[in-house]
Formats: structure tokens, sequence, C-alpha cells
């Protein structure tokens, strides 16, 4: 399958990057050859593979206790009145 530097610059995009022209068609070549790969994968022959299951679901009791304020607040870094202030991630 061939990717195209119009193809690479797209998921650029998409992923707020930029490429110059010789770095969309190295990573076109990358992606080509990645493709490549999962094709051999496609046509090895695992039907005679048997999948191993765990047997045994581990998990832990649930035991509940006695939680204080001071302890939920212990490591915060800054707060604002009652609420925790936490740095802004969205643009």
């Amino acid at each position: 399958m061939a990717i195209s530097k119009d193809e690479v610059k797209y998921i650029a995009q998409l992923a707020k990057l930029h490429f110059e022209e010789d770095e969309a068609e190295k990573f076109a070549k990358e992606f080509e050859n990645i493709l490549e790969q999962f094709k051999t994968l496609d046509a090895l022959d695992l039907d005679d593979v048997v999948e191993k299951r765990p047997t045994v679901s581990v998990t832990r009791k649930d035991i509940p206790k006695k939680c204080e304020i001071e302890d939920l607040f212990r490591n915060v870094k800054t707060m604002r009145d009652t609420a925790i202030e936490v740095p802004k991630i969205i643009e």
C-alpha cells in the first residue's frame, strides 16, 4: 500500500504537527515499511496456535476504611477555597 506525502501531511495536521517536504517523504516511506510488516504478519498461519488465558482472576478484597479530609488534600499543590486548583490543559 503506497502512502503519499499528502496523506502524511494530513495525518500530521490531525496531530497538530508540521513536517517539511523531505520529512513527509521520509515518513511516507517509513509508513509503507510498517504496512509491509503487517502484510507479513497477516500471511502467517496461526490456526494451530493455542491462546493461553489466565485460569483465575485475581482481585483484592474491597475493605472500606475511614478517610480524613486532611488526608485527601495532603498532596495538593494549590487550593482555592474548598476546590483543588489545577493547571489549564485545554487551549
